[in-house]
């Protein structure tokens, strides 16, 4: 998460409905989303209509970062999951924040290199892991980003809802590889109604039996 209060005076504030678009792939990069409430998925879609979600985005979580840094064109579709609140914030005004208050900047480094970080183990677990092992490694870094997530029918720690069908979407299964996935982590006793047993849930995503 990020924190600008060098930079709030430069804020507008944006609400989007559910289903509506943040970005677009290919739409040029002069602003960026800092969300103060609501959820969006990034995805890339093919022009034959196939579809990766790589990651969500909570409260906290700047979207738009990295066209805004290079200058080059959005690289990924951004869409609200929900009705959602984020605060818009010109270009300029952030190139100017990163300049001239090294905090901010170094801030800023940080997030980027955990961004990388966790896209390069989403998309190496989508690649080379079973279905099991994605699922705790989602809910690991959930809870390592303060997220409380309810999944499909509550079979996960209560919280704000995610579908079945978009976990699906992010960990690059389908629905019923999903809902397997998460009997066997109920039965593990890593998951349950209203708690998570993180022990456990690290014993999955490192690939040990369930």
């Amino acid at each position: 998460m990020l924190n600008f209060p060098h930079a709030r005076r430069h804020f507008r504030e944006s609400r989007f409905a559910k289903g509506e678009l943040l970005f677009a792939r290919g739409d040029p990069g002069g602003h960026l989303y800092l969300i103060a409430d609501g959820r969006v998925r990034v995805a890339v879609v093919t022009d034959e209509g196939g579809e990766l979600s790589f990651r969500h985005a909570a409260a906290g979580d700047l979207l738009g970062e990295i066209a805004a840094l290079d200058r080059e064109p959005i690289s990924s579709d951004i869409v609200a999951l929900r009705p959602e609140t984020a605060c818009s914030f010109e270009r300029e005004a952030f190139e100017q924040l990163y300049a001239t208050h090294g905090a901010a900047a170094t801030s800023l480094i940080a997030f980027l290199c955990r961004r990388i970080r966790d896209t390069r183990g989403q998309l190496e677990a989508i690649a080379l892991c079973p279905v099991e092992t994605r699922l705790a490694r989602f809910l690991l870094l959930a809870i390592g980003n303060g997220q409380v997530l309810a999944i499909g029918n509550g079979q996960a720690a209560a919280g704000k809802r995610i579908p079945l069908s978009e976990l699906a979407q992010l960990l690059g299964a389908n629905r019923p590889n999903v809902n397997a996935a998460l009997g066997l982590l109920e039965r593990a006793g890593a998951i349950g109604r209203t708690i998570y047993d993180t022990v456990k849930l690290t014993q999955i995503a490192q690939g040990e039996e369930a």
